[in-house]
């Protein structure tokens, strides 16, 4: 067993519910350890472990890059123990609740009966783990954007665990079973949910530049940090709009002039009319552009991937206000995966459903299907599956997934796919929309800019609705660097592309085979050094 193997049984056996949603088997009975003697054992592992890998000697320049790659997973984790998250913020424990309770259902990888027994060892666990959150919550240190996000959420629960899971049971007496085992775990949430309503947090969402910085250079391992993607992005942001009041002036026969913002606004006016219909036309673009792909010849697919195209799930809705995709579990032989949708909660108002459906209007839905299914996400982690290298299939990061997903939309528009003046400017919108999302996020967590300031921002630099801006920025409050991702990725993987010798075919095959890596590695991944 080589010390890379030895930490991933480590890592599997601490985070669990990671593990089994990756598809390793027989992790999927326990929510795992959630006290803080689990969390701070878990820190002075990572210590040790970066100490161990960093002096272990590569053999090849593949296994220097899965070494290298999991050494910049643990300097992140090592670097946030300072700002630890698990005191912060209920986030940690709900997501590792809904996320294991729900995904297996939509994922089927073992037979119903199983599915339910795994599910009703995890609702046991329910009570303790939300006490332990309880527990190790610090007011001085908490947030109240965040426990507030986290207190909407769990207001789902109840219906979550007594009906939405035990809903996807087909046989009686098993969906009876769930149903019974769910109880406990509601009443729990019912407590929880309470105690959150009441909890005073005085404690700051913002990471701070010094933290920010450190995870851009060592987990992310890109060569600056807050304050030069801030400049990064205020130029990405100036570059686009040039490009889009061009556009914008060959609209409506020169309506709007260059005023890109007046013209995204009437294109937001043609919708579909419901949230459903919303569904059923994301499907459609989502076919289109799979053929469009595959006529092209832009990548190789993935013998046996699927893509479903779903409403996003219940407990989801109050968090997230965008499309997003859960991908196959890359340890398993399953190659299917999931756009949800992005539906509203429960109790939104119609002019709430209306301006969800606005932000994804017809103009924009090429671009967001290309982004979540073919050939961003969708395809990208289908076939990425296959990569032999176990390390590689576990530990990704999202400047590279997220980087992936925009730069296709991009090659898709070199390709001719974004074939009207409409939803030209629409991908273009899609952008900028990620250049301010640069601005915005290095701003809130240097405190250079308050929510407020950031969702004026959004709505007035992209076209978001004043209630899609706020949801947006209370989610970068919530995952710092994760926003810049998008565009920061993405023009670092066409500079890779730039450099590399080859059809594009081969370029994308060989770079999104090699991973979800940090951007130096994936350059190193595909050309070869000297």
């Amino acid at each position: 067993m080589t010390l890379l193997d030895e930490f991933v049984g480590w890592y599997f056996a601490e985070h669990p519910v990671r593990a089994a949603l990756l598809g390793a088997d027989g992790y999927d009975r326990t929510l795992g350890d959630f006290s803080e003697a689990g969390f701070t054992a878990r820190e002075r592992a990572a210590e040790r472990w970066l100490e161990r890998l960093s002096a272990e000697p590569a053999a090849t320049v593949e296994d220097e890059i899965d070494r290298d790659l999991v050494t910049s997973q643990l300097r992140g984790t090592v670097a946030s123990a300072r700002w630890p998250e698990w005191r912060r913020d209920p986030a940690p424990y709900l997501g590792a609740i809904f996320g294991s309770l729900f995904t297996p259902f939509q994922q089927r990888l073992k037979p119903e009966a199983e599915l339910v027994e795994a599910a009703v060892a995890r609702l046991a666990e329910v009570p303790d783990v939300l006490a332990a959150c309880r527990e190790n919550l610090d007011p001085d240190l908490a947030a109240g954007l965040l426990v507030t996000r986290g207190l909407d959420q769990a207001r789902t629960a109840r219906r979550f665990l007594t009906e939405t899971v035990p809903g996807e049971v087909a046989d009686p007496v098993l969906r009876a079973r769930l149903a019974a085992a769910a109880e406990p775990a509601a009443a729990a949430f019912d407590a929880f949910v309470t105690f959150l309503d009441g909890f005073r947090a005085g404690g700051t969402w913002r990471m701070g530049e010094e933290l920010y910085s450190t995870l851009l250079r060592e987990r992310e391992m890109l060569g600056y940090g807050a304050a030069e993607l801030h400049e990064k992005g205020l130029r990405a942001w100036d570059e686009i709009d040039a490009r889009m009041r061009e556009v914008a002036g060959r609209l409506g026969d020169g309506a709007w002039g260059e005023d890109w913002r007046a013209a995204m606004e009437s294109l937001m006016d043609d919708h579909p009319e419901t949230l459903e219909a919303m569904r059923a036309e994301y499907e459609a673009e989502t076919l289109r552009a799979r053929d469009f792909v595959r006529d092209r010849g832009l990548v190789t697919f993935p013998e046996g991937e699927e893509c479903h195209v779903l409403p996003s799930p219940e407990f989801q809705r109050p968090i997230l206000a965008v499309a997003n995709y859960l991908a196959p579990p890359p340890l398993s032989a399953s190659r299917t995966g999931v756009f949800f949708v992005p539906f509203t909660p429960d109790g939104s108002t119609p002019e709430q459903v209306r301006q969800r459906l606005r932000t994804n209007s017809r103009a924009q839905m090429p671009s967001i299907a290309v982004h979540e299914t073919y050939p961003g996400h969708h395809w990208h982690l289908a076939w990425l599956a296959a990569n032999p290298r176990k390390v590689r299939k576990i530990f990704r990061t999202p400047y590279f997934l997220e980087g992936w997903a925009l730069y296709v939309e991009g090659v898709l528009h070199e390709q001719g796919y974004f074939d009207t003046p409409a939803t030209e400017l629409a991908h273009l919108d899609c952008r900028i929309f990620r250049a301010a999302r640069i601005v915005v996020d290095t701003a809130l967590h240097c405190g250079d800019m308050t929510i407020e300031e950031a969702e004026t921002f959004m709505a007035t630099k992209a076209s978001l609705s004043p209630g899609t801006a706020k949801g947006e920025v209370s989610r970068y409050c919530a995952w710092p660097t994760q926003a810049p991702s998008y565009l920061t990725g993405a023009l670092e993987i066409q500079r890779i592309r730039e450099d590399f010798s080859g059809d594009l075919r081969k370029f994308h095959d060989q770079i999104a085979g090699s991973g979800g890596l940090p951007l130096g590695l994936a350059r190193r991944a595909v050309i070869p050094a000297g």
